[in-house]
């Protein structure tokens, strides 16, 4: 097996291909130790720590991580997966999406945006959700005034911001990386959360 490892980095588009996503993983481990600014990570990591239902564990698992450390990856891939899962059953009621199923590369890369766009949406309403969940809890710096809408902003654009990241990231392995990009962050995310 190491003798086909060494010959795959012989090969410069393969070698390329390798370090490429290994750099996309690097940069979702960097992020999932990124925290939300505004949000007190101690206070959330002290209140998951006491929480023991397998609920909390598989999330955790799934983030990678990110999730009781309310990092900016906090939401990861669940948004863009939703969507996808969402799209390919919307594939089947409605025509004009089973169309573009049907279109070849075009319909495909079609597809592929309005499930970023559905992603998107799905990333806004869980980030605000968590938000408030996080307010509710007592766990940011600000939550009167304009410095608590400003900080709720803030917190609410991070998290939208950080899933689309990571699904772009997910493209981005499958383009110019060697494929399966959305599958090996979530194996990354499970592999490395017993080493931080």
């Amino acid at each position: 097996m190491l003798k086909t490892v060494r010959n795959a980095f012989k090969v410069e588009d393969i070698r390329k291909r390798l370090l490429y996503t290994l750099l996309m993983l690097v940069v979702v481990r960097f992020g999932s130790q990124l925290p939300t600014p505004g949000v007190d990570p101690t206070f959330i990591q002290n209140f998951f720590a006491q929480q023991t239902g397998d609920a909390f564990n598989f999330f955790e698992a799934f983030t990678g991580g990110s999730f009781t450390r309310m990092s900016v990856f906090a939401l990861s891939i669940t948004p863009y997966i939703t969507s996808s899962i969402i799209m390919q059953l919307l594939a089947v009621a409605i025509p004009y999406l089973e169309n573009l199923t049907k279109e070849g590369e075009e319909g495909q890369r079609k597809m592929r945006r309005i499930t970023n766009y559905v992603g998107a949406g799905i990333g806004l309403l869980l980030s605000i959700g968590y938000y408030f969940i996080i307010r509710n809890m007592g766990a940011l710096s600000y939550t009167e005034g304009f410095a608590g809408i400003f900080s709720a902003v803030v917190i609410i654009l991070s998290f939208t911001a950080g899933s689309q990241f990571c699904a772009w990231m997910g493209n981005q392995i499958d383009t110019k990386g060697i494929g399966n990009g959305i599958s090996l962050m979530i194996f990354a995310g499970l592999s490395l959360i017993h080493i931080s």
